[in-house]
């Protein structure tokens, strides 16, 4: 038998001023008695979460049949992942009652409709919340919620307040947590800040302050000793991808301070909506890698956004356009804008399947639920929503390339499931029932 050195703890991390930098999985932080090789540390389970605003075209979105799985037009982008999907219909959201997109954000991890009361405002609590309450323990976050629209609507949105498309997250029934939507604030808190809240000193101190990995250069040069050459290059690679995300950040904040003419973008936030979004699926693959948090929701865009995609060709904004009246031609386009989102939803998936945790990648350790809180935008429908979950045979038991076809469930009973899959059950959500048996097909159908 052979005993190794004594292992780092898994929460390890790298010091310097101002900044703390969590690290990667490595081989070092197992336990130092192993037999001859060293076995990789267990892996841990992670929740996504991404919401697509405004609804669906749902003939794009829905696979032509029940069974194995069929792609879609929208759901093509996707099909590297393809053994990893499952794709439901018949899962209903509760009925809209005086409300259609607060409601659709609000019920989407919570099954509830929220509504204003005399203290504030209340739905449920969400379940990333309550996955996050049971990870949080291990982490120094106990969840990340992130959004790429930034919030410019106050008041009134659908007879009710505008406060409830903030997010999708809820950690009581009567606390919402606001989504955020600038990188940089998100980076800072994943690995240090700037020490100072003035907009103006703090564009200041960005120009002239040193990288937050230059500080930490003589930390990681006693680290590095203790490290095998595997664990190097995995540092190495991790750190490499750390400063690439500050870089692009830091060109993002030095585009927004040039004078440009009718725009004005919040420091950190990329002009260039698929920049923005990969950078915030970076920070995301980042806080996963090295353990920061379990627990991630994204909002590819908040209810009722505004935004444009003339990348795409499209210069309709995706609200009014969502509202297409069955024109056929507006139907194609917003067909097209779902599927640029699964692209950008595909291009995230290749980075956590890129990443390495373990004896696998993030994708492996990763449970994520995909899709929208209404049907057809047009009609605001909260039946038949399109939902998808990514997931892998180990440890969450998916047995993807299906469709799973069912006949009005409610759809909090799938979010039942997502947490019994974590391994934080539940007996019930709002309305639901039992978890989804996915094991089991809903049809006698060949090839399953």
């Amino acid at each position: 038998m052979m005993i190794t050195k004594t292992a780092l703890p898994r929460r390890t991390f790298l010091r310097g001023a101002g900044a703390a930098v969590a690290l990667p999985l490595l081989d070092a932080m197992v336990p130092a008695l192993t037999t001859f090789a060293k076995t990789p540390a267990a892996p841990v389970r992670r929740l996504g979460v991404v919401y697509v605003p405004n609804g669906m075209t749902m003939p794009a979105w829905t696979p032509p049949a029940a069974g194995p799985l069929d792609l879609s037009p929208v759901l093509q982008p996707l099909a590297p992942f393809k053994d990893r999907m499952l794709v439901f219909s018949g899962l209903d959201g509760v009925q809209n009652r005086g409300g259609t997109h607060t409601t659709a954000a609000t019920r989407f991890l919570t099954g509830v409709v929220g509504k204003r009361t005399a203290q504030g405002i209340e739905a449920g609590t969400s379940i990333d919340q309550i996955a996050a309450r049971q990870f949080g323990q291990h982490t120094q976050l106990a969840s990340l919620e992130l959004a790429l629209d930034r919030l410019d609507l106050v008041g009134t949105c659908d007879n009710t307040t505008c406060a409830f498309i903030n997010s999708l997250s809820w950690t009581s029934p009567t606390t919402q947590a606001p989504a955020e939507d600038n990188p940089r604030v998100v980076f800072e808190r994943l690995f240090g800040d700037s020490g100072t809240t003035d907009p103006a000193e703090r564009k200041v101190q960005l120009r002239r302050s040193r990288s937050i990995l230059d500080s930490l250069l003589e930390s990681l040069s006693d680290l590095e000793q203790e490290l095998g050459s595997g664990d190097r290059s995995r540092l190495d690679e991790y750190l490499t991808a750390v400063r690439d995300v500050e870089r692009r950040i830091q060109n993002a904040e030095a585009q927004s301070a040039m004078d440009l003419p009718l725009v004005e973008q919040p420091g950190g936030i990329p002009a260039d909506y698929e920049d923005y979004c990969a950078l915030m699926c970076d920070l995301q693959v980042l806080a996963y890698q090295c353990d920061l948090t379990r627990v991630a929701t994204f909002m590819l865009g908040r209810e009722y956004s505004g935004r444009t995609y003339p990348q795409i060709g499209i210069a309709e904004a995706h609200h009014p356009l969502s509202h297409h009246q069955d024109d056929a031609e507006k139907m194609a386009l917003l067909a097209k804008l779902n599927t640029y989102h699964a692209s950008l939803f595909a291009s995230y998936l290749e980075k956590l399947h890129r990443t390495a945790d373990g004896d696998g990648s993030l994708l492996d350790q990763t449970l994520l639920l995909y899709g929208a809180g209404m049907a057809d935008g047009n009609t605001h429908d909260s039946q038949n929503l399109p939902l998808m979950l990514i997931g892998s045979r180990e440890p969450f038991r998916i047995r993807g390339g299906r469709h799973l076809r069912y006949e009005h469930e409610p759809a909090a009973s799938l979010l039942v499931t997502v947490l019994d899959k974590l391994g934080v059950p539940v007996e019930r959500i709002a309305n639901s029932g039992d978890p989804l048996d996915l094991d089991a097909p809903l049809y006698p159908l060949a090839g399953i």
